[in-house]
């Protein structure tokens, strides 16, 4: 486990960060005609110390994502008890050997993608008593290199995780590509969550999001204009 008493790195810009992330949200909701509170900062802390977390958590973020399980779980359970309102969300590819791992630790797993996944969240879950909320990831680019259930397919395996999950199925999340205007994919998922009655859409990041939230985004995931780069 990781060691909280070490001396930390300087994340001294940490709050100025969220700062004007926080402003640039507000502004995007402003504009879209939206309530500030509506939309839900995901800081990205994936390759990032605990003193990174430790530094946002100081100035009242409580929502992180992370990229691997094995990462997370270095650095999320010791907070844990000292700050019982942190959530954490699975937002890397998942891998079904990993799937208990991040039912154990995550309160939300972003990245439902395939039907062996949802067995091995459903079996995790049994085993482990513990129901964290789940977001379906479409590959609304239907890219090659990309994880996330084909858009062709999306619809059917949306309504099978449905009746499997009992209602922790809590929306739709997705990676527009790089290239082109992220617009058409936004207004495509919105669409769908719509069409199954899912209130939850993890969709904009740093280059995008408020884009995404013209779109109706719930939830946005940013990490560098917080955090920094990290060689």
């Amino acid at each position: 486990m990781t060691d909280l008493a070490v001396a930390p790195t300087d994340y001294s810009h940490v709050p100025a960060g969220l700062r004007a992330v926080r402003d640039r949200i507000d502004a995007a909701c402003g504009a879209a005609g939206r309530a500030a509170h509506a939309v839900t900062l995901v800081a990205v802390s994936k390759t990032h110390p605990v003193e990174a977390v430790i530094a946002a958590l100081a100035v009242g973020q409580t929502v992180f994502g992370e990229n691997r399980v094995q990462e997370a779980a270095t650095k999320f359970p010791a907070l844990r008890a000292a700050h019982p309102a942190m959530r954490l969300h699975i937002i890397g590819g998942l891998q079904t050997n990993k799937a208990r791992d991040a039912v154990r630790i995550a309160d939300m797993i972003d990245v439902l993608d395939r039907p062996k996944l949802a067995d091995a969240i459903a079996d995790a879950i049994q085993r482990e008593g513990r129901s964290p909320d789940l977001l379906v990831q479409v590959n609304v680019g239907d890219e090659a290199q990309k994880a996330g259930i084909p858009t062709a397919d999306a619809d059917a395996f949306i309504a099978a995780c449905q009746a499997r999950f009992d209602g922790r199925l809590a929306g739709l999340m997705c990676i527009p590509p790089a290239d082109g205007d992220p617009a058409p994919h936004f207004a495509w998922l919105a669409a769908c969550a719509a069409r199954h009655g899912l209130g939850v859409l993890s969709m904009g990041m740093s280059g995008d999001y408020e884009i995404a939230i013209a779109h109706g985004a719930t939830h946005v995931r940013i990490g560098t204009a917080i955090f920094g780069r990290r060689d």
